[in-house]
């Protein structure tokens, strides 16, 4: 089968590259290798896609209409996994614009793209961040996600809103997946894991927001993976008896699943396994919250396990000591002593 999955050099855009070209198929992937961090991360998980035969890489910026519409028309792609976007909360809030270009202008050349040459699937990235205010937890995709408190989960949520659209109006099958705080190997170096181990590698202080009073969905980039391969060949179909009581499904071939380890971590259990891991205790600088951000996330997967069998496999502490294992041979960090 013939992918286009959009964001190949990002964190989850190569694991999910990688997974499909090991079985066998062909995937061109896009990314405009933007500078919002280290352009040399993204280019040594390029470089680990580069030695599969089935795999071409594009550089190529989503928002550009017309590069987009041409490479739909010759390529005929019969999948879409769109991953691409302008990440981060906080910086949503620095560059505005960032967002609207990457994130709402890129999946509208994607929605087009699919609506043109007769896309089988389109699966895109959604975020946990669309429940912003809301306080029920575990978070639920039958729960209302009209509160966003960033551009970033605005953003993400008019994503699916789009989907929607597309999917009523054409037929085109649509899958969102809300993405819960994705962590691992070659992760990205805004996150929580890599910031507080170059901060525990290099005697520097960490920033403990909301004073530690945080809880995550941690999720690994592998059980994340799993998710994506399992739930694309699961084609949406029209359900005209659908009841509408659910955002999450409609009579259109239309689907919303959170993905994430169903379960939260304190944060202060997550910088301890950090802590083990590297073998060195932080210095931590208590510091209120900050905009934009919650205080707790809490995936209910249970519409997931139901399609897919969906069943994370990684628990925190052994997803960090392997996070950090590969930190120390990234940076060749021999002072750090993963367990």
């Amino acid at each position: 089968m013939k992918y286009l999955i959009t964001g190949a050099a990002g964190f989850i855009g190569m694991y999910t590259s990688e997974r499909l070209l090991k079985q066998g198929h062909e995937v061109i992937g896009i990314d405009n290798l933007n500078a919002y961090y280290d352009v040399k991360l993204k280019e040594y998980r390029l470089e680990r896609l580069s030695h599969f035969k089935n795999f071409r890489f594009i550089k190529m910026d989503i928002s550009h209409r017309q590069a987009m519409a041409e490479l739909f028309a010759t390529e005929k792609f019969e999948r879409v996994i769109h991953l691409a976007a302008q990440a981060g909360v906080r910086y949503s809030i620095d560059a505005p614009f960032d967002y609207i270009d990457s994130n709402l202008v890129g999946m509208m050349t994607i929605l087009e793209g699919c609506r043109h040459n007769k896309v089988q699937h389109l699966i895109y990235a959604s975020s946990s961040s669309v429940y912003g205010m809301n306080p029920k937890i575990p978070f639920s995709t039958d729960d209302s996600v009209d509160h966003p408190v960033s551009l970033y989960a605005a953003t993400k949520k008019s994503n699916e809103l789009m989907a929607h659209s597309y999917s009523h109006l054409y037929g085109i099958p649509t899958t969102g997946l809300r993405f819960f705080t994705v962590y691992g190997p070659a992760g990205r170096p805004d996150m929580a894991p890599w910031l507080f181990t170059e901060a525990i590698v290099q005697g520097k202080p960490i920033k403990v927001f909301n004073n530690g009073e945080m809880e995550r969905d941690f999720t690994y980039i592998d059980d994340i993976v799993e998710g994506i391969i399992r739930i694309q060949d699961v084609v949406p179909s029209v359900d005209e008896d659908n009841d509408l009581l659910s955002p999450s499904s409609s009579t259109a071939p239309y689907r919303i699943y959170n993905i994430g380890n169903n379960q939260s971590v304190k944060l202060a259990d997550f910088i301890k396994a950090i802590e083990d891991a590297c073998g060195k205790e932080a210095e931590k600088i208590m510091l209120p919250m900050q905009p934009g951000d919650v205080k707790r996330t809490f995936a209910d997967i249970e519409q997931l396990t139901d399609a897919v069998n969906y069943q994370p496999q990684m628990n925190i502490r052994s997803g960090i000591s392997n996070f950090v294992q590969w930190y120390n041979n990234y940076h060749n960090t021999p002072l750090l002593k993963a367990n």
